[in-house]
């Protein structure tokens, strides 16, 4: 891979890899774009099989992350972190405020959070070394794990591709095939529950599956066997580039809308949902609840406030495809149009972000108290 020639296509502004060997880190934090204001975006760790693969990653989470921020309407930019490692055997106290030290040598162009293999605790230990940390615990001033609020948001996303699929809002009379009940998923089966709704669960954690059969009513199904579920809406909510060339033909959904990133192996399988007539809801506006509810932080926490805006993804979604209608155009290409619309205007007034720590804003200290 040539890296400038790689950054130059994406437009990625920086790009700076990580390494301490005495603690074991490596990692990658790319910062996409910060014309809307300071990168936002969580820390992802995985044990990924090559340096290369890692790379790609956090470069299309990042690009990714400026588009969510912009489509749900907030100021701020786009920014992604990987950390190569297992979450389950790699974890350390040290680790983590090694690159807490990284992050805050950047001055607040990137602002981290959790994501996948990362919680709460993990966050913890990088806010020992940096201010520019949201989704750490409560009693910092922080809001907690995010993950109810992309759940909700997921949600809410759900409600709106009902509404354009089957004219209503009847979130119990459908099915749903979720794929990954993590954190996250495990969230947006609960409030399926709520409602009444009939769900199809898979995960690789098989304890999480039996918890939602068990407590939830869901049916379990094998990995694999998840894409062929006669379901109204496929809900993939763990990684990303599950509707690809393998996957597209199999599916027997009207609707896909989860909480996953990239859902889209490549954007022309976003086409093909739609030549298929199934309406896709894109990812990065449904699963924006977590992103607007940590961006809250940065003001001052207020959790009903948060409550209020991540109901907007329902609005969000419903402009998206009173857009891709009046375009002429597939929904994916809609919400990429929308935000880089808002990118281009305010690209006009101001430039990229530069350097301030967000805690000047929220007057947040390491003891909770403002």
């Amino acid at each position: 891979m040539n890296i400038f020639e790689t950054i130059d296509k994406t437009e990625h502004e920086e790009v700076v890899f990580c390494h301490n060997k005495d603690v074991g880190l490596k990692a990658i934090i790319a910062i996409h774009n910060t014309v809307l204001g300071p990168a936002l975006g969580g820390l992802r760790m995985w044990p990924y099989k090559t340096e290369e693969e890692a790379l790609k990653d956090v470069l299309r989470l990042s690009r990714g992350m400026t588009y969510k921020a912009s489509v749900s309407g907030l100021n701020l930019g786009g920014g992604k972190s990987i950390i190569i490692g297992d979450p389950k055997t790699d974890k350390s106290e040290e680790l983590f405020r090694a690159f807490g030290r990284f992050i805050n040598s950047l001055g607040g162009r990137y602002i981290t959070a959790e994501d996948v293999g990362i919680d709460v605790n993990d966050m913890e230990y990088v806010f020992q070394e940096t201010e520019n940390v949201v989704g750490v615990h409560q009693v910092h001033g922080g809001s907690g794990d995010p993950s109810p609020f992309t759940a909700y948001g997921t949600y809410q996303g759900i409600k709106a591709s009902l509404e354009k699929r089957y004219g209503n809002q009847n979130v119990g009379d459908y099915t749903y095939a979720v794929q990954g009940v993590g954190h996250v998923g495990m969230e947006l089966v609960k409030l399926l529950h709520k409602d009444g709704a009939k769900i199809f669960v898979t995960d690789i954690n098989e304890e999480a599956v039996q918890h939602c059969v068990d407590e939830l009513g869901c049916e379990a199904v094998a990995l694999d066997d998840i894409y062929d579920v006669d379901a109204h809406v496929y809900s993939p909510c763990a990684l990303g580039g599950t509707v690809n060339d393998d996957t597209i033909n199999r599916l027997k959904c009207n609707i896909v809308c989860g909480s996953a990133n990239n859902q889209l192996e490549e954007n022309r399988h976003g086409d093909e949902l739609e030549a298929k007539g199934i309406v896709y809801a894109p990812d990065y506006a449904v699963n924006a609840g977590g992103l607007m509810n940590v961006s809250i932080e940065l003001e001052g926490y207020n959790r009903e406030r948060a409550l209020r805006m991540t109901r907007n993804i329902y609005y969000n979604i419903k402009r998206i495809f009173d857009i891709a209608e009046r375009d002429g155009i597939s929904s994916w290409k809609a919400a990429d149009r929308m935000a880089e619309e808002r990118i281009e205007k305010m690209g006009r007034v101001k430039l990229p972000f530069m350097s301030q720590s967000h805690v000047q804003f929220s007057g947040r200290t390491k003891n909770g108290t403002q």
